[in-house]
């Protein structure tokens, strides 16, 4: 809302206010007709609604509306799609809130995955979690895995509270996807390195960080398989 002073200079009499009213059209910043109220009853107005008689008129740009609008607005979590992130993420920028990237199977949730996505998520404020697909699982971990398809597998990291976004992708590596969301940490676990982490150079050259963390002893997702599984591999204890 915009607006001017009580001393009109277009001929209309002092003690009117002239309001700015917009009309929500594609043009919205010069589509603008304006509506002259009479002060006396806004402020008879406003006294039977029991305020203080006073009007404070200030320019607000429609840009500053947007920014105050994204800040009360309700963020939504969970599974998304690329694009859908990809705008997601440029708002919780504006916002001024850090972005942490993982990536992995995460074909049987256990501990050690629970420990790590917690930790990764305290480096900022939003968490994003790509997982591979059913047919990228199989060429790195070979031919009976996944146990859990990907939507099942999705769901289960998108209720965690430390997971804001989770989505698929199903190339060898993560690398495209990494630079075109270009978080500000990249986040792996266990004995990687650094340097060769895919899509750490375009983080670092966006003036991200690229970030290892540790394996918690005794968690593993085979280890985990090769227990239900058995001896005989068939799922019956021998």
């Amino acid at each position: 809302m915009a607006g001017q002073g009580l001393a009109q200079r277009d001929g209309r009499p002092a003690g009117t206010i002239r309001l700015l009213e917009p009309r929500f059209s594609s043009d919205f910043p010069r589509s603008m007709s304006t509506h002259d109220i009479g002060l006396r009853d806004l402020l008879e107005g406003l006294q039977v609604m029991g305020q203080m008689p006073k009007v404070y008129l200030f320019a607000v740009s429609v840009e500053e509306l947007q920014q105050a609008l994204q800040e009360h607005q309700v963020v939504r979590r969970g599974i998304v799609g690329e694009d859908d992130l990809a705008g997601i993420l440029a708002a919780a920028r504006k916002r001024g809130e850090r972005i942490v990237f993982t990536n992995g199977c995460f074909d049987i949730l256990h501990p050690g995955h629970v420990t790590y996505l917690e930790e990764a998520s305290r480096l900022g404020d939003r968490l994003v979690v790509a997982v591979n697909t059913d047919e990228s699982v199989r060429k790195l971990k070979g031919t009976g895995r996944p146990v859990n398809p990907l939507e099942g597998r999705m769901t289960v990291l998108a209720a965690l509270s430390c997971v804001d976004w989770v989505l698929p992708f199903g190339e060898d590596t993560p690398e495209r996807l990494i630079c075109r969301l270009l978080p500000d940490y990249l986040v792996k676990g266990g004995d990687n390195d650094p340097s060769r982490i895919p899509g750490g150079d375009c983080v670092r050259r966006a003036g991200g960080q690229v970030m290892v963390m540790g394996y918690v002893d005794g968690c593993s997702t085979s280890n985990l398989i090769r227990a239900i599984r058995g001896p005989s591999g068939d799922g019956e204890q021998a």
